[in-house]
């Protein structure tokens, strides 16, 4: 016997029992985004690597260790795309959407790290995420905020998330900032991790993300980002608490979230859960104003965020949001007898034609009537019709309620459609 191919080590197959959670997030999805008025962005799966380089930041853990790189056979250096936001942005710069334009974009689909699988956390991991361009505001900061805490709210999640925020100011702010926590962190090299060591000089700011007891310690006495913004990034910043407040956005400040992506400036966001463990973070982002410039376009001020599909999926189930074994039809069709698969399959079309937004499953492979009504209940269903050749000849079908303690009773053709809908 040959010997069975497996699945690529965190790259996980989706199985029917699983699809309708994530039918319910994608469906939730479509839904919000409609209702903000944004519009959907589909953009290659592969792209060249120095965008991902260039924007995410090449001292990064995604671009250091994470990304799933190779040459083409042109010799060209290409990757998996790791998150959307760069090749958003690129597919803005190269079909002219961006520059003084205004664009709300969202997008879903598949990107890829090269990390430890671990629940809630693979290879090839899903995104849903949102982009704005062309707005400058703590407005438009608040919107995507809104956005967030509407998603929870669609999907009974709201009592199990926290939002946690933060501002890094501008560019010149952060370079200020930047040599004043450095000259901090020499004193205290040896003290540091590892990772923390490293960083020191090529992305000091992610020295405050250490997961390291002993150096968090260590950053309580360091200089604070807050310090050194000026009345701008202040005003900035109060204005989004302010409309997140009169919004009744229940939010946390929190001074040492940065992110783990170069490109953002100014406001940062997550939103956490304590239901998942370790993976406490469900949804991220913030401002990247000088992303566009940076990949070739004009300056143009973004924002947006992105979400994690599988850690979401994960939350609803953990919670018991989605329903274990959903049925997988509201109606079976059973034939009866030789010759009635045929009048059984018009039925079946006749339902999907009167009563589209029935789940009609029609009977294949023969079978007495035990096992038929076997399959039927095994579907899900909550009705099953049964055509057999009297039937067939009086031009009705036996309706046989499967879920509720009622006798089955004989419908003309003509009129099963209205009946179905009716007592379902």
């Amino acid at each position: 016997m040959a010997k069975q191919i497996q699945a690529i080590r965190g790259m996980n197959d989706l199985l029917p029992s699983q699809t309708p959670a994530w039918h319910k997030l994608e469906q939730a999805i479509r839904e919000l985004t409609a209702s903000y008025g944004y519009s959907e962005i589909r953009t290659p799966i592969v792209e060249s690597t120095d965008l991902f380089k260039r924007s995410i930041g090449e001292v990064t853990d995604i671009v250091e260790k994470e990304m799933y790189t190779f040459e083409d056979r042109n010799g060209d250096s290409l990757t998996l795309r790791p998150e959307g936001t760069a090749s958003t942005v690129r597919a803005g710069n190269q079909h002219g959407l961006l520059y003084n334009q205004e664009q709300r974009l969202w997008y879903v689909g598949p990107m890829f790290r090269h990390e430890r699988p671990q629940k809630g956390r693979y290879r090839q991991f899903h995104q849903f995420g949102v982009e704005v361009y062309g707005l400058n505001g703590p407005d438009i900061d608040a919107e995507v905020l809104l956005m967030s805490a509407r998603l929870w709210k669609k999907l009974g999640l709201a009592e199990h998330v926290t939002l946690e925020l933060n501002t890094l100011g501008d560019s010149d702010e952060r370079a200020a900032y930047r040599d004043a926590l450095v000259a901090y962190l020499e004193q205290h090299k040896e003290s540091l991790d590892e990772d923390s060591q490293r960083r020191m000089y090529s992305n000091p700011l992610r020295v405050l993300d250490s997961k390291s007891p002993k150096t968090q310690a260590l950053l309580g006495d360091a200089p604070k980002l807050m310090d050194f913004f000026g009345e701008d990034t202040k005003a900035h910043f109060s204005g989004l608490c302010e409309l997140l407040d009169q919004a009744g956005i229940q939010y946390v400040v929190n001074p040492r979230l940065v992110r783990g992506l170069d490109y953002y400036n100014r406001t940062v966001f997550e939103w956490v859960t304590s239901s998942l463990g370790a993976q406490g973070t469900v949804l991220a982002g913030g401002r990247y104003d000088g992303l566009v410039n940076q990949l070739g376009g004009k300056p143009t001020p973004a924002v947006g965020f992105a979400s994690g599909m599988e850690r979401l999926v994960l939350l609803l189930q953990e919670l018991e949001l989605v329903e274990s074994e959903p049925a997988i039809a509201d109606v079976y069709v059973a034939a009866m007898g030789a010759g009635s698969q045929a009048a059984a399959f018009a039925l079946s079309e006749q339902l999907r034609d009167e009563a589209p937004e029935l789940k009609v499953m029609s009977h294949c492979g023969g079978g007495n009537f035990k096992k038929q009504m076997k399959r039927a209940d095994k579907s899900g269903a909550r009705v099953a019709l049964i055509l057999g050749e009297d039937e067939i000849a009086r031009g009705e079908v036996m309706v046989k309620p499967l879920r509720r303690d009622e006798a089955q009773r004989s419908v003309a053709l003509s009129e099963v459609a209205q009946v179905i809908k009716d007592s379902i």
